[in-house]
């Protein structure tokens, strides 16, 4: 088989003259050949050690040519060897892009013909994505609740509320520990002033409600407690005296005052006591613990059918709540008797024993000593024999020597923390030993904190001491 031969012209721009140089013969697939090429191209004058982009482009066609070249040698005759030729003369001539022009290399370099279409595609590909990803569907952002609050909040304190297990409450659902504050766009009515008679100085003190509510409930519930507990107790307290204002109610209060510093109303310290007992007496962080329970709860009240409600509280139950008419004689609809298991656990004075002689007895229930032998047969000490009971487990009826008293007159008369109590006679002499403290209508103070600590909201709390409530702003009821 007879060996081909490629006679291939270079072109070489040199600044001066234009040079042509006929390389040997090389033979098929040689790659000495085109080492020997690169080597005298080199040794070309005004040529430095690196070839210059043209003589790449010549050492790339000089490849291209030798592997034509190859396949051509291994046909059966010349015939097909010298298309084959030629077809390699065609291919270098059909190349013009390869045609060093005033000494600038290719745009996009011939190793890399693929790049044009690829930057193509590239474009095209985002230039449809573009409209694409605006059309994307996005989740829109619900809006909150009419009403609804967040709080994040501060987080409750788990470590602590963690150790006691939650008491569950039927019917008490998840609601946040304030209700909503009204709507900006309603004004809201000026704060109304409350005149509290100060027992201690005999004098009447003007001051704005939320300031009263302050003095009040640091009169009526110990610091100490939660602060959902605080909270509850400044709405508690907040819809009595809204109550009374809106009624202008004054009974029990000397002239020119709407209430007292007194249990019969309300228990309260003055601004003033607070200022130099509490904020100056190391008592500030106290202070502020409270302020913080009636800022949190402004103007918040209670109501029961659009009307603020009597919003009765008191300090440890024996476990239950009392229905109203069981103690005042009247059904309220929202006074009823609910469980109230917290108090047990936590009140350090549920229970106290008190022991009164054979006389004091008689004197403080106005029994007669006649009356009390004869109904005794000659005993000493009266008979005593339970009735009945309240659905909050307290005495309702009760015998002594013979008469019928209630359970709260029980209480009155002699001078008893609950109406639930039992007895043991000593001799000349009769102990008496009671549960819970206070009359038992609406809410427990220690149950309020005992449902705090297992993470009970202000709201569900006062939910479960006062049922079918509901909550509004004072400032209007009052306005």
């Amino acid at each position: 088989m007879k060996d081909s031969q490629v006679r291939i012209r270079i072109p070489i721009h040199h600044p001066k003259e234009h040079r042509q140089a006929s390389l040997a013969k090389e033979s098929s697939g040689s790659i000495a050949t085109s080492l020997q090429k690169n080597k005298l191209m080199q040794q070309q004058p005004g040529t430095t050690g690196a070839l210059p982009p043209i003589a790449k482009t010549h050492r790339r066609n000089t490849a291209l040519t030798s592997t034509i070249h190859t396949v051509g040698a291994m046909l059966p005759d010349a015939e097909t060897a010298t298309s084959n030729t030629g077809d390699a003369s065609r291919i270098q001539g059909a190349q013009p892009h390869l045609r060093p022009v005033a000494g600038r290399a290719p745009r996009w370099g011939s190793r890399r013909p693929w790049l044009p279409f690829a930057a193509m595609a590239g474009v095209l590909v985002l230039a449809m994505a573009v409209p694409a990803l605006m059309a994307w569907p996005r989740q829109a952002v619900q809006p909150l609740p009419s009403g609804s609050r967040t709080a994040a909040p501060a987080q409750p304190n788990t470590a602590a509320k963690s150790e006691a297990p939650v008491t569950r409450l039927p019917g008490v659902p998840p609601m946040p520990a304030v209700p909503a504050a009204p709507a900006r766009s309603v004004p809201a009515a000026a704060e109304p002033d409350v005149r509290v008679y100060v027992t201690s100085t005999g004098r009447t003190e003007t001051l704005p409600l939320e300031q009263y509510i302050v003095g009040v409930v640091a009169a009526e519930m110990p610091p100490s407690f939660e602060e959902e507990a605080l909270k509850a107790q400044a709405i508690a307290a907040r819809t009595f005296i809204t109550r009374r204002l809106l009624a202008d109610d004054t009974s029990g209060a000397p002239a020119g005052a709407d209430v007292t510093d007194t249990v019969k109303h309300q228990a309260y310290i003055s601004k003033a006591k607070l200022t130099r007992e509490w904020e100056h007496s190391g008592k500030s962080a106290d202070l502020t613990k409270i302020r913080q329970a009636v800022r949190d709860t402004k103007d918040t009240i209670m109501v029961y059918d659009g009307k603020p409600i009597t919003a009765s509280f008191f300090s440890t139950s024996n476990g239950y709540t009392e229905n109203s008419e069981d103690v005042w004689a009247k059904a309220v609809p929202y006074l009823r008797s609910v469980s109230s298991p917290w108090d047990k656990q936590l009140a350090p004075r549920f229970t106290e024993t008190v022991t009164l002689s054979r006389q004091s007895l008689f004197d403080r229930l106005g029994l007669s000593r006649a009356a009390v032998t004869a109904s005794t047969g000659g005993g000493s000490m009266p008979e005593i024999r339970i009735l009945s009971k309240t659905e909050g487990h307290r005495i309702k009826k009760i015998e002594v020597g013979g008469s019928l008293f209630t359970g709260p007159e029980i209480r009155n008369k002699l001078g008893l923390r609950s109406a639930e109590f039992t007895w043991k006679t000593e001799g000349d002499r009769i102990a008496i030993t009671t549960y819970g403290y206070g009359h038992g209508v609406g809410m427990s103070q220690w149950g309020a904190n005992g449902m705090a600590k297992e993470g009970h909201t202000a709201t569900q709390i006062l939910l479960h001491y006062y049922t079918g409530i509901s909550f509004a702003n004072a400032s209007r009821i009052l306005s």
